[in-house]
């Protein structure tokens, strides 16, 4: 099972959904379309994540930003 996720939510939203449940995430960025990509670091905690955001999971292919560099990084 993957553990990376696309979802129709701000990245502050799934944060913010990742914590609460007690799941660590290995990475999260924005997406151009809007939402936020998401890895989790097991896939337990994705398969769990996946079912908190069912109603809003993105599916198919999703373009992301080429060569993102999160904010901290800069």
């Amino acid at each position: 099972m993957s553990r990376a996720m696309n979802v129709q939510l701000t990245e502050a939203e799934v944060v913010g959904k990742c914590k609460k449940a007690g799941v660590a995430i290995s990475a999260v960025e924005p997406l151009p379309s809007g939402g936020t990509h998401l890895v989790c670091t097991t896939s337990e905690g994705a398969e769990q994540m996946r079912g908190e955001f069912k109603t809003k999971l993105v599916t198919g292919r999703v373009k992301r930003f080429p060569f993102y560099v999160p904010p901290s990084r800069w």
